[in-house]
């Protein structure tokens, strides 16, 4: 044996089975097809959010939240119905117990903290049980990804049980009663910057040999082909053009490889892609696309401008949103709002995308309480392809057709969608669910901080029929894509990460985590997910396989 233990992928999920084993006194091989500069994977991007159930940050904004909340706000977000989800299901039970128990103190241990104001994402807008967070739950890492995924690969990389391979791309994976054999293709060094697509360029082959190995390589969101292929049925045909929400690497690679050791793969057609992409302006992957976190008030059109149905309100059923844009016959959306509620509610995901957050910077934080957007918001509208701005309802309409290529939206029909909001908000209370809604959400103090404009009209009440820019400035219209991100489905694996055959039986000395499971279970999350989950999975199924393998060994 060359080691204890080899981990495929150096994302957050497999160094933190990596970190476990290592404090166990396990020796670990480390692979993964990307330089060293690359550890940390897709979590390094992130924004850094996780779900905490009951958490002090809650408390102190009076949000009364709890372990049988959330797991009947969970439960009634999955959705679970088929034969395969028994161990998903268990999986969720037992993730939204450690959310709401040692996940914080274990994190907060290692040095992580969180921004005190908890944000609230898919807020759902359905009846109970069904999809959507019953309050804030989603806390943002301070310092980000980059300050999650820290403490674990500084732990790994200083430690004298891992020896980390970078640049090694696993072909194939056997399992059998001599243990588990990981061979592939040793690749050219590389120099490019994080993210940036590397060569697949062989320059020698290797073969590991150890007790166990732990799959921990990620989804499908950078492979396109395998992204339609997988489409769900319900959800209407894979859109011809989509956007990237994270690296080439993410190809799904190692879900084929393990398959064909023996591995079961279940709920493939589960995914999670966001309605709200937009093409990045200096991108750093393939499609790159970034994905706007919206507040509740900006008017959600579909490609020739009539509004979303009730719940889908940017915010709250991302899913729901999704189809909606499929079904529509086209494959993108509008915002449509003013530069007021771009201020106010128009944040981005990701870490390179929020400056002050990631750089922990008091100073840049603070201009979030001033007018005006973020820095990142801000070069957006200056150089992204997907922006349009005018002072009245007929020209923006004419900027819109003219991004597109194609005469969809008419002038005079969305002033009249866009007169129909103003009347009600004029009112100061309203029919109209997206209005009570939107002043709902202002009830809450994180809301009203940072994410929820000051209700107003967007067109001039002085000037009525004409279409004029009111006081919040010119209006604004974004075209938002479909953004692949997440994969649901995955590895099926028991409750301490050993992956299942077909008949249900252990395949021996081999253990899945994160994304490549499904976040837990080949899909803890059923149909949709509840924000925050996703790292949060990668460090609750890389804890769990990591303690286990190191007990077992």
């Amino acid at each position: 044996m060359d080691c204890d233990v080899i981990v495929v992928g150096a994302g957050l999920s497999g160094l933190v089975a990596a970190h476990e084993l290592a404090a166990a006194d396990r020796s670990v091989i480390m692979l993964d097809a990307e330089p060293l500069e690359s550890i940390g994977g897709q979590a390094f991007w992130s924004l850094g959010g996780l779900f905490l159930v009951n958490s002090p940050e809650q408390r102190r904004l009076r949000i009364h939240d709890s372990e049988e909340l959330a797991l009947a706000d969970w439960s009634g977000s999955a959705s679970f119905d088929r034969l395969e989800d028994y161990w998903p299901r268990r999986w969720a039970e037992a993730y939204v117990h450690f959310a709401a128990g040692e996940q914080r103190r274990w994190l907060h241990d290692m040095g992580i903290g969180w921004f005190p104001l908890v944000q609230w994402a898919e807020r759902g807008g359905y009846a109970t049980p069904g999809h959507g967070n019953s309050v804030p739950r989603f806390h943002i890492t301070w310092g980000t990804g980059p300050a999650l995924v820290e403490p674990f690969a500084n732990n790994v990389m200083h430690s004298h049980r891992v020896r980390i391979r970078s640049r090694h791309q696993v072909t194939s994976l056997q399992a059998d009663g001599s243990g588990v054999h990981v061979s592939g293709q040793v690749l050219e060094p590389t120099e490019v910057p994080r993210g940036v697509q590397t060569s697949r360029n062989a320059v020698g082959e290797f073969t590991f040999s150890a007790q166990a190995a732990v799959v921990a390589s990620g989804g499908i969101g950078g492979n396109f082909d395998l992204v339609r292929q997988n489409w769900p049925v319900g959800w209407g045909p894979p859109p011809q053009h989509m956007i990237a929400g994270v690296p080439d690497y993410v190809d799904g690679s190692m879900l084929k490889i393990t398959e064909a050791a023996g591995g079961r793969v279940i709920n493939p057609d589960r995914m999670w892609h966001y309605p709200e992409g937009i093409v990045n302006h200096s991108p750093i992957w393939s499609h790159h696309g970034i994905r706007i976190l919206p507040g509740p008030s900006s008017l959600w059109l579909d490609a020739r401008g009539q509004r979303f149905p009730v719940p889908l309100f940017p915010g709250f059923d991302t899913l729901g949103a999704l189809r909606h844009v499929i079904n529509s016959g086209y494959d993108y959306s509008w915002f449509v709002l003013d530069q007021a509620t771009v201020s106010a509610e128009i944040a981005l995901s990701g870490s390179e995308q929020n400056g002050d957050l990631t750089g922990k910077d008091l100073r840049l934080l603070a201009g979030r309480l001033r007018p005006g957007p973020t820095p990142e918001v801000r070069e957006f509208q200056e150089r992204g392809v997907d922006f349009v701005s005018a002072g009245s309802v007929l020209e923006l309409a004419a900027q819109m057709n003219q991004l597109v290529g194609e005469h969809l939206i008419d002038g005079e029909a969305l002033r009249q969608v866009i007169a129909a909001r103003d009347l009600q908000v004029r009112s100061g209370l309203g029919k109209d669910p997206q209005v009570v809604a939107t002043a709902a959400a202002r009830r809450f103090l994180g809301d009203r901080l940072l994410r929820v404009v000051t209700p107003h009209e967007l067109l001039d009440p002085k000037a009525p029929g004409t279409g004029r820019a009111g006081s919040g400035g010119p209006l604004v219209a974004i075209r938002l894509h479909v953004l692949t991100r997440k994969t649901l489905g995955g590895l099926e694996t028991d409750l301490g990460g050993r992956v299942l055959r077909a008949d249900g039986s252990a395949l021996p000395g081999v253990y899945a985590v994160g994304e490549a499971s499904g976040f837990g279970g080949g899909g803890v999350h059923g149909y949709r997910a509840l924000e925050g989950t996703f790292l949060g999975g990668c460090l609750f199924s890389g804890r769990t396989a990591g303690r286990a393998l190191a007990s077992s060994l």
